[in-house]
């Protein structure tokens, strides 16, 4: 049997594409419960959406309990717990189908991943019976409280205070936590606080109501403004202690391990959110005439359609390989003989750089999508009364939420160095191959004219390329290398270009291989582009490193092995993408 792939390993390992999962390949079933969470959407959610940026008392409440009743929040809670207990890949697509619903998706992707899955994986059999049915059913609401005034990125450097009462029977809570999502309806708030003088933190559930704790007024936010974002106070809060969740001191590890899993889901979340703009865009360039004949007709307009469809494929592509990587993870532990909680976050704990990469390129590929569907708009674009500019105001925050991208292009890399570091991904042997490679002569075999052949060779390039670079920076730099961000952050949009790039071949390959080369030329034509296009950016990228920690004969050297692993075949990139846009207009919507 193959042995399964680990995180970070698509950097010295080669994937074939048998043994990825793709979109395209969700059963029946599955696909009629992902349409079910878009109908919801489509259905109960836009008609009243200008109600829900309004805050409409009780609106977004009502709508959490109808998807509840639809059972599109128990997709993650096990069938005995009255769920759906679907697979993870499964979950990932409902977060994607909801993800068109502006603040409503916030509230879904809140209340079903960071506001329920504490208390599923970390509860006790008590704390589950009690609270994860009432969550999955859509009766009670979820909130997550983390980040305080001053602690946001360093999340462990919170001030909240748990102490013991003098009887033993509970936990009093002090403290101020701000920038919490649902909580203006929220009936369970997972808290997190130091007890006395800890160095972590620890969890506690904490129900609506208690005495002592209270909410500020909703915050005035740029977007995102029907979703409920407070400031939560907790003023001698009487916690049971039968409320803690996990193990005191453990609250840090829960808190790390919900982050990866909001991370992917975010990524799907802002994939759905990525498709729904677009749609308003083709359908704007459509409608829209200018000189007598529809916008969508025009060159500039096709190039922003083209790269608008050809990020969400990339994004998509990726995403559905790491959810399935993470399920054949989870089913790995469970055969191993872990619990299924605890199998699924060390499942998903695997993948921590794969999903840092996924919500930093997730949130940028939704940027991009919104802000050239506010210029396809023009002057509409601007006004409020489009949708478009609502996407646009709502995108903005996820380059934020679930840590910054700063923070995770910067933990990518830092994960990967370390499980190299201890010896769980052997970097250094392919890293020292490639430093040799650098001496010998270059391979001036011309093209093969198979796409994915050629498409292959470069992505060995992009690995080769990010190893030179990471392991003669690690080797100079050693401990200093942590210091050095800005040769991190390059390093990381390598690690993305490349895993991105990966995706993308493997699943134009299996493709091809279920329908034939003739049926996928719009996947293969997104294909040559990403890839022409990638090819400069990790050029770019990979330069602007080395010219940070190398000089001399060093520099020079690396320069010239960058040049040759960033190499790609030339491309007429007008016809490619014109084939591509022209794709998307013609269906009205994301095209694939």
């Amino acid at each position: 049997m193959k042995q399964a792939m680990k995180g970070g390993e698509f950097l010295i390992r080669e994937t074939k594409a048998e043994e990825i999962f793709i979109r395209e390949e969700f059963n029946e079933e599955e696909r009629m419960i992902g349409q079910t969470c878009f109908d919801f959407v489509a259905q109960e959610v836009l008609p009243v959406i200008e109600r829900v940026d309004k805050m409409e008392e009780g609106l977004m409440a009502s709508l959490m309990h109808k998807a509840g009743e639809l059972g599109i929040l128990g997709l993650s809670v096990p069938e005995e717990l009255g769920g759906m207990g679907a697979a993870f890949r499964l979950s990932i697509l409902g977060a994607e189908m909801t993800g068109g619903g502006y603040s409503f998706s916030v509230a879904y992707g809140a209340h079903t991943g960071i506001g329920t899955l504490p208390i599923l994986y970390y509860g006790n059999a008590e704390q589950i019976k009690k609270y994860v049915p009432k969550l999955g059913n859509g009766e009670w609401a979820a909130s997550y409280c983390l980040t305080e005034p001053s602690s946001g990125s360093d999340a462990n450097s919170g001030k909240t205070k748990a102490t013991l009462s003098a009887d033993g029977k509970h936990y009093i809570l002090n403290g101020q936590k701000m920038w919490i999502t649902n909580a203006g309806f929220a009936d369970v708030f997972t808290v997190f606080a130091k007890i006395d003088n800890d160095e972590n933190l620890s969890a506690f559930i904490v129900e609506k109501g208690a005495e002592g704790l209270t909410l500020n007024a909703e915050e005035k936010k740029l977007g995102i403004k029907g979703s409920s974002t407070r400031q939560v106070f907790l003023n001698n809060v009487k916690v049971p202690v039968e409320n803690l969740l996990y193990e005191r001191g453990k609250g840090f590890k829960i808190a790390l391990n919900i982050l990866n899993i909001g991370r992917i889901k975010l990524a799907a979340g802002v994939l759905g959110g990525s498709k729904a703009a677009l749609q308003l865009s083709v359908k704007y360039a459509n409608e829209r005439e200018q000189f007598g004949r529809p916008i969508a007709k025009y060159g500039a307009i096709r190039h922003k359609i083209a790269d608008q469809t050809i990020g969400i494929f990339a994004l998509e592509s990726a995403l559905y390989r790491l959810a399935q990587n993470i399920d054949d993870a989870i089913a790995g532990h469970i055969a191993k003989g872990l619990p299924k909680s605890e199998a699924t976050l060390k499942g998903i704990e695997d993948f921590a750089p794969e999903c840092a990469m996924l919500k930093v390129l997730g949130s940028e590929v939704l940027d991009f999508v919104v802000d050239e569907g506010v210029q396809i708009h023009g002057g509409m674009g601007y006004s409020a009364e489009s949708m478009i500019e609502r996407a646009y105001r709502d995108s903005r925050i996820n380059r934020i939420f679930e840590g910054t991208n700063e923070i995770n292009r910067l933990l990518t890399v830092d994960m990967i160095l370390k499980r190299a570091m201890k010896g769980e991904l052997d970097l250094m042997k392919p890293a020292m191959a490639v430093a040799q490679e650098l001496m010998s002569v270059p391979d001036f075999g011309g093209a093969s004219g198979d796409i994915f052949e050629e498409s292959k060779k470069v992505l060995q390039g992009f690995k080769k390329a990010v190893l030179m670079i990471a392991g003669s920076a690690a080797q100079k730099l050693m401990q200093q290398i942590a210091k050095e961000q800005e040769i991190l952050m390059h390093l990381a949009d390598m690690c993305i270009a490349t895993y991105t790039l990966e995706s993308i071949i493997l699943r134009v390959e299996k493709l091809a291989s279920m329908r034939g080369k003739e049926a996928c030329q719009t996947q293969i034509a997104i294909l040559e582009a990403y890839l022409y296009e990638a090819s400069d950016s990790m050029h770019k990228h990979g330069k602007d490193a080395i010219l940070s920690f190398a000089e001399g004969d060093e520099s020079r050297m690396m320069l010239m092995g960058l040049k040759r692993f960033t190499k790609s075949e030339p491309i007429n990139i007008k016809e490619v993408k014109r084939l591509v846009a022209g794709k998307a207009i013609e269906k009205g919507q994301y095209p694939i």
